[in-house]
């Protein structure tokens, strides 16, 4: 069952996080003839300190669609407001709409149990979005989607929980060593998060935890640089390994 149209989605919470934790794998995607969309349910308004809430948004809006170019990918941004994402009934039309409007066959997006409170409210959105997609009563101005996409689940940074508890095994790892060049041009356009990273967690190479988080989950896997997945396979969704099939030489599993 292989008939799940070309295009990607990746809906995260923030500009940024695509970047971090699935643009690789994006990259890989777009070199076999899908289609790239990246959506942020927030403009990452909160996310700056030179700038008040709405001109830090318009920076971070412009960063975003900068580094979506680098794939030749859509951007969008949902305007759900940067801290405060809560799962509602608008939010959920809003992501339904998008599905349906880019016609996704792929949807990525957090995990339910990932460390940061706005990548929880954006998960639990998703997956209901995802899920009502091909039903025409949803209140949307689309036309259905004719097959519910599959929805993968990416990686939170540090591989913990929101209580700092490692995670269980991802369903698969893909190897990005042939795409982090790319995946590095992409994360250089937030150049705003810098000091906010400097200002919230001392991180004062942002790029350069990025490239070890990476290459930590490169080493479970065995290969330099990697990025990790877990496919819902639940009630309401397929289970055809679909990326894993068009990726299959990338595909890596955890090493003992």
């Amino acid at each position: 069952m292989n008939n799940y149209n070309k295009t990607v989605l990746a809906i995260q919470a923030h500009p940024d996080d695509t970047e971090i934790f699935c643009s690789g794998t994006l990259a890989l995607l777009k070199d076999k003839g899908f289609k790239i969309v990246i959506a942020t349910m927030t403009p990452g308004g909160m996310g700056g300190v030179t700038h008040n809430e709405k001109g830090t948004s318009e920076i971070r809006k412009k960063e975003a669609a900068k580094a979506a170019e680098v794939l030749e990918a859509e951007y969008y941004c949902l305007e759900q407001r940067d801290g405060y994402v809560f799962d509602n009934t608008e939010a959920r039309i809003k992501v339904t709409s998008l599905i349906q409007k880019v016609k996704a066959g792929i949807v990525f997006t957090h995990l339910p149990y990932d460390y940061h409170s706005d990548h929880r409210a954006t998960s639990t959105i998703v997956e209901a979005g995802t899920m009502l997609a091909t039903l025409p009563n949803v209140p949307t101005n689309e036309e259905p989607v004719t097959l519910t996409p599959l929805l993968y689940y990416t990686s939170p940074f540090g591989f913990t929980n929101n209580m700092g508890d490692k995670i269980s095994d991802p369903s698969f790892f893909i190897d990005v060593t042939t795409t982090f060049e790319k995946k590095k041009e992409m994360l250089s356009y937030h150049d705003s998060q810098k000091k906010v990273m400097e200002l919230m967690f001392n991180i004062k190479d942002f790029f350069g935890d990025m490239r070890d988080f990476d290459h930590k989950l490169g080493k479970m896997s065995g290969v330099k640089y990697a990025e990790a997945y877990w496919q819902n396979t639940g009630g309401g969704f397929n289970n055809f390994p679909f990326i894993q099939e068009v990726l299959k030489e990338f595909k890596r599993e955890k090493e003992i």
